[in-house]
């Protein structure tokens, strides 16, 4: 069992910048693959980020290349997300998620763990 708790949401202006966490219990956490993944009011779920077990590989959605950055920390078994130039369109619930075969994959269906959220709201 894997639980993923994310936080660092809240409410922030247009053009600024939120880092979120994602702390994971278990004692495996450096061998999971970690994505990130949000959804807006009324759209689907999609892909953020994601992040392999060494931090080796990193993959991100075109919509936040460059404004956003995944990271993680295995002594603290923790995952990242930090978030830049926000814009109106970023506001979304966002979630992290845990994969076993350790490698950053984009498709949500192929992760086998996932958080509660975090409310991430960006006005103009």
């Amino acid at each position: 069992q894997v639980r993923l708790i994310e936080s660092g949401g809240g409410l922030v202006q247009a053009g600024g910048s939120l880092r979120l966490s994602c702390a994971a219990s278990g004692r495996t956490f450096s061998s999971y693959g970690m994505g990130w993944f949000r959804q807006a009011p009324g759209k689907e779920r999609e892909f953020v980020a994601a992040i392999s077990w060494s931090g080796g590989t990193t993959n991100y959605a075109d919509s936040v290349k460059g404004r956003f950055t995944i990271s993680r920390d295995n002594a603290k078994n923790t995952v990242y997300l930090q978030m830049t130039s926000l814009k109106p369109e970023d506001t979304a619930v966002y979630s992290c998620a845990a994969d076993f075969a350790g490698i950053a994959r984009v498709t949500e269906r192929e992760y086998e763990y996932w958080g509660q959220g975090t409310q991430v709201t960006v006005s103009s």
